[in-house]
């Protein structure tokens, strides 16, 4: 049932290869090694019709892969793929270890299909099996006592699977000030643990103080409310209706239409501010990420003297000297580092990128990535653990956070111009996450560098986006009045009012920039949920019909375990409900709301691991110079803190 399974080193030597048909694997192999192996990927890999899965000896820097059709859910792959490793090495481990790397010929068919055997063995009995439910003698619940769910004084709680008829119980004593101790029977201060005389009387006095309370002041307050009725200012009023200025008579509907400019709309109160004229010519500024520091300063030490804060502030200090990876000096260097060894560690680590909002899943997969470049390394001294770990584990960031393509889009647009056509760029996304807003920046920097660019309205659906396009437009012409650029509008809107078509709007807009020789169209599209069926085919139709060069998913900055949902979503529709053979799926990402998360920086990393693609924009602010490049180490670094 298995197409492919080789053996080779890190180098590239094939040291053994079973093939069960004469299918050309190199195509999806070399895949495998550039897409996974080289960028730290774990899990599953789909290339042409397979199946590719790998393992890695770090010892002997060996990778181990195999292949089957993508059809077949093979369940002991994992299982196999262990014992072949384990076997293998065992066996020629004298060989392996060879200084001069002039391997000779493995015979290992035999135990291959041995191996394999008892692996498929092993996976029908797996599901044949039916599941066994665990035994009473095997559960918590039949470790516990009578004795363990009785609460004395002074002694630990018992666990959280206790009785809850117990726990009831000694609230109920806890609540009536008696701590379920009788001070007056002589059993129970032979019984039960001995109480100080101070610790009863003051027990004594709050019980006492407690029923005057209720018994008091509080029946007096009951009765002083029953007998003072309320008066008759005090009813309460129902609720006004309120009068609005255009209350929606036929009257008002002329001054309610906002489709046309009428001259009291084309007068706008915007003064545009010239002092950022200029600033974004060329490339785009890095994003620069710095993370708060969790120390304390001196002053709120002298302001504060409560011995809580100082054991606080004791602790946060001794647990931050050592950083994140403090928590790798439990590992022991020395020896060959192994799952086990590594297992508390990762899991700890896991939950710092989650805390990062990372997204759970790419927690874990990054956790498997560091797992399997370190199992198997023999490391020396416990400084060797830690800066090996954290290599490790900043490369693979840094990795993901790269982009595998060149992003150029200045290039990009200035080689279209040269070609006598528009550069096309589209924007998709949910909804809220600020598409029109970042269009807007996107524009700006554009015409920063002397580049007209049409905006075509595409968003029919939004009450008020056509509006807002429009006021953008006006904003950014007044930035770049014709005046300095010959006469010429930098920034054109081009809509159709709402209820149309969009791919039809944004077909009919790069026509007319063809036809006026603009250089940039910037398509807005609706928001949309990635559930919704009917307006994912609408996006997979507006991009095949008009094939755009550039496809940017606009994302929240502020999402976590959504974005990786949003982006396979986005990214699975665009290729089923296209026509074509070959869809265009997501180029590129523009991550907005930057601001707003300070440190957790996590959600760049669930993005980009996702598709692969890069991000391309990052918006920090509300003003169209707040457009930033991704920096991968500045995200890395505060990701890491």
């Amino acid at each position: 049932m298995l197409d492919l399974f080789t053996i080779f080193t890190k180098g590239g030597i094939v040291l053994w290869c079973f093939r069960s048909t004469n299918q050309l694997f190199t195509p999806s192999v070399n895949a495998l090694i550039k897409s996974v192996i080289l960028q730290e990927r774990s899990g599953v890999y789909d290339h042409d019709g397979l199946s590719l899965q790998y393992k890695l000896d770090n010892e002997f820097e060996l990778v181990f892969v195999v292949a089957f059709q993508k059809i077949l859910q093979l369940s002991y792959i994992d299982k196999f793929l262990s014992d072949v490793h384990l076997e293998f090495r065992d066996r020629y481990k004298n060989d392996l270890r060879v200084d001069n790397r002039n391997y000779g010929d493995f015979d290992f068919s035999d135990d291959f299909r041995r191996i394999l055997e008892r692996a498929e063995k092993w996976g029908r009995q797996q599901a044949t099996m039916p599941k066994q439910m665990r035994t009473y003698e095997d559960s918590a619940k039949s470790k516990k006592t009578v004795a363990s769910m009785i609460e004395r004084k002074g002694e630990e709680k018992p666990p959280a699977g206790g009785s809850k008829k117990s726990v009831k119980i000694s609230e109920k004593k806890k609540s009536d000030g008696t701590d379920g101790v009788d001070t007056s029977s002589p059993k129970a201060s032979s019984n039960g643990p001995e109480l100080g005389d101070d610790l009863i009387m003051e027990s004594r006095k709050k019980f006492a103080e407690k029923m005057m309370g209720k018994g008091g002041s509080g029946k007096a307050s009951k009765l002083e409310k029953q007998k003072s009725p309320k008066s008759p200012q005090q009813q309460k009023s129902g609720k006004q209706m309120r009068v609005w200025d255009l209350g929606g008579n036929t009257k008002d509907l002329p001054n309610l239409d906002r489709s046309k400019d009428r001259p009291e709309d084309v007068k706008s109160d915007f003064t545009p501010n010239d002092q950022i004229i200029g600033s974004m010519r060329g490339g785009i500024q890095d994003l620069d990420v710095e993370s708060d520091s969790e120390d304390y300063s001196e002053e709120d030490e002298e302001d504060d003297d409560d011995e809580a804060y100082e054991d606080q502030r004791a602790k946060k200090q001794q647990s931050n000297r050592g950083g994140m990876f403090s928590m790798f000096k439990g590992l022991v260097g020395s020896k060959n580092l192994s799952l086990d060894d590594m297992q508390p560690a990762l899991d700890k680590l896991r939950d710092h990128l989650i805390g990062k909002n990372v997204a759970s899943d790419i927690a874990q997969k990054l956790c498997d990535s560091v797992a399997g470049k370190l199992e198997g390394k023999v490391i020396g001294t416990f400084d060797t653990i830690a800066a090996t770990v954290k290599n490790t584990l900043n490369e693979a960031l840094v990795q993901i956070l790269s982009p595998k393509r060149r992003v150029d889009i200045l290039r990009d647009c200035l080689e279209a111009k040269r070609a006598g056509r528009p550069f096309v760029m589209s924007f998709c996304g949910v909804n809220g996450v600020g598409k029109s807003t970042n269009l807007a920046k996107i524009c700006f920097w554009l015409i920063e560098n002397n580049l007209s660019v049409l905006i075509a309205a595409c968003d029919t659906f939004r009450a008020g986006a056509v509006e807002q396009l429009r006021t953008h437009m006006r904003h950014l012409n007044a930035l770049h009045p014709p005046e300095k650029h010959g006469g010429r509008n930098m920034v054109q809107l081009y809509e159709k009012g709402y209820g149309k078509d969009a791919a039809g709007i944004a077909m009919e807009a790069i026509r007319y920039a063809n036809d006026s020789k603009i250089d940039v169209v910037l398509i807005d599209t609706a928001g949309r949920m990635q559930d919704n069926e009917p307006l994912m085919r609408a996006l997979a139709k507006l991009i095949k019909v008009n094939e755009p060069d550039l496809v940017l998913f606009v994302g929240e900055a502020l999402v976590g375990n959504e974005a990786v949902d949003q982006l396979v979503k986005f990214n699975q529709a665009l290729a089923d409900y296209s026509s074509s053979d070959r869809p265009h799926i997501i180029d590129g990402i523009v991550l907005t709301k930057f601001d707003t998360i300070d440190d957790k920086v996590g959600a760049a990393i669930s993005m980009t691991y996702i598709t692969g693609q890069p991000i391309v924009f990052v918006g920090t602010g509300q003003t169209y110079t707040d457009l930033k490049a991704l920096n991968a180490k500045a995200v890395v670094h505060a990701l890491m803190k």
